[in-house]
């Protein structure tokens, strides 16, 4: 879907719909905002008899259609609640880009125009970014195997045209919507990936796939296939992915120039390496350690972490962000079978520890250790951040509302929870102590893999800490918000992509994060 902006309140021209954001007040308190008083007048004053009328309070999630004079030049205003004009925040802003669409999308309208709330403490381009962001978000379905009639009834709105009541914003603007667009793109990306069925998107799919979409933004891309991994001493990631039919995959996406050491005398420009590390767990049956039939569903969201790192190397990429970033997914299957990894095994990881394994479907964080010791020994970069899908007891402890923040630096943790909360992506960050490392040693193997009931998100956190040595860290344990079955205005069921956004925050902002 494109979104073009354009300016003016008082001439809309003639458009199919029209939708008109209102702030919440009490009817008899209530007037209409001066810059939607020549639009009310030319609509034949529908705006102020329906309020008037009590017919719409301006709450968020309410709407009402309107049928205005012809004078208007619009066939149908929609009137959009955004709550009390004091509360409303960038996700009210989403909120509003994508109620805009799905009321479009609900008539059939192709092109529908929607008016920029104006307020004094966000700025056009910060609300751009977010009308467009929550436009393409809204209109995300995922319906590429439903046929027949299902298949018929779906509607795509093409554009949405954001009006600015100023010539002055509406330019200022211009480039911050392309930017909400494009991440609005990538996190459906990271949807796309997430929602494919896993008959559809074994590890050699995401791998293809990931290559397609990284190699259209302009990425570098690696895949490094079983033979190679087995050379390397991926012991961990082959152990996991040894009882599927389906060969793992670790894929690599490089989005700019490695930092180059200066001539003597001479400097050169700092361009740092930030490596995102995903786990890729395309199905997690739980392999011998196998789950119960119900937890077994949704388990294709399990590669959520890797298809969140996948969109925002496209993201980076199509950004331009003057950073080197390299994306890292470990791609496997966890399936029993004759040849699967068993409890009690010990696997020597590419990093040289050795691991006594007690639950075979604690998986990912076997898939990670080894991803993550890649990274820090083939890039030496200066931060390693990590996405999975790691543990229930992350669902446990925050619910379906937040992701949890675990690492080795206070400063990059700080930094990414305020990432979060300018992009509507809410995390909480646990503790991380020598305590928890030092429960995570072995007595067969180095390490052992789990760390019991108790604390089960920083244990794994602890378990992960073990492979980046000292540069720094932090670890993002999504397992709470990957996929939703609660849907809303921005949000269908399935796959969220969150992340794709925080992460893109942070990156944009990475010079104020001074490790």
């Amino acid at each position: 879907m494109q979104v073009t902006i354009e300016s003016g309140f008082r001439e809309t021209g003639k458009c199919e719909l029209l939708a008109v954001p209102l702030a919440a007040l009490e009817p008899a308190r209530w007037r209409l905002p001066k810059a939607l008083a020549a639009l009310d007048g030319a609509s034949g004053g529908r705006i102020a008899q329906a309020v008037a009328a009590g017919d719409f309070l301006g709450q968020p999630g309410e709407s009402l259609l309107l049928h205005p004079a012809p004078e208007l030049g619009a066939k149908r205003l929609v009137l959009i609640g955004l709550g009390p004009d004091e509360s409303l925040g960038l996700e009210g802003v989403r909120a509003l880009g994508a109620a805009a669409v799905r009321e479009a999308a609900l008539r059939r309208v192709a092109r529908p125009v929607l008016l920029a709330p104006t307020s004094r403490r966000l700025k056009a381009p910060a609300v751009a970014q977010a009308l467009a962001e929550g436009a393409t978000l809204g209109a995300y379905r995922f319906d590429r195997y439903l046929t027949g009639e299902a298949q018929k009834q779906a509607f795509t709105v093409e554009r949405l045209v954001l009006r600015f009541e100023r010539a002055a914003d509406a330019r200022a603007a211009r480039a911050a919507a392309t930017a909400g667009t494009q991440l609005g793109e990538c996190q459906n990306l990271a949807r796309d990936l997430s929602n494919e069925p896993p008959n559809k998107l074994p590890p050699i799919a995401l791998a293809r796939e990931a290559t397609r979409a990284g190699s259209e933004a302009g990425l570098r891309v690696r895949v490094l296939e079983p033979a190679e991994l087995r050379r390397r001493g991926f012991g961990a990631m082959l152990a996991v992915a040894q009882g599927s039919a389906n060969p793992p995959r670790l894929i690599v996406l490089e989005h700019g120039a490695p930092p180059r050491r200066a001539k003597k005398g001479k400097r050169t420009r700092r361009r740092p390496t930030i490596c995102l590390v995903g786990k890729g767990v395309c199905f997690d049956s739980g392999g011998l350690s196998l789950k119960p039939s119900l937890s077994m569903v949704r388990m294709k969201h399990d590669m959520s972490g890797g298809a969140a790192v996948v969109g925002a190397l496209v993201a980076v990429a199509r950004l331009r962000l003057p950073l080197h970033v390299v994306g890292i997914v470990g791609a496997v299957e966890n399936m029993p079978s004759g040849t699967a990894y068993r409890p009690d095994d010990v696997v020597t990881t590419l990093s040289g520890q050795t691991v006594e394994i007690s639950n075979t479907d604690a998986e990912g964080r076997l898939v990670l250790a080894d991803a993550l010791a890649f990274a820090n020994d083939e890039f030496s970069p200066a931060a390693i951040i990590d996405l999975a899908t790691l543990t229930g007891a992350c669902s446990v402890a925050l619910g379906k509302w937040a992701a949890a923040v675990l690492g080795n630096h206070d400063r990059l943790a700080e930094r990414m929870l305020a990432a979060g909360e300018a992009s509507g992506e809410r995390y909480w960050r646990l503790p991380l102590w020598d305590v928890h490392r030092e429960h995570m040693r072995g007595t067969v193997g180095d390490l052992k893999q789990t760390g019991g009931r108790d604390g089960g998100t920083i244990t794994a956190a602890a378990f992960l800490s073990q492979f980046v040595g000292d540069t720094p860290w932090i670890h993002l344990d999504i397992a709470s918000v990957a996929d939703t079955d609660k849907p809303t205005v921005l949000q269908p069921p399935g796959a969220t992509g969150f992340g794709v956004r925080s992460l893109i925050e942070l990156l944009r902002g990475w010079s104020s994060v001074k490790l």
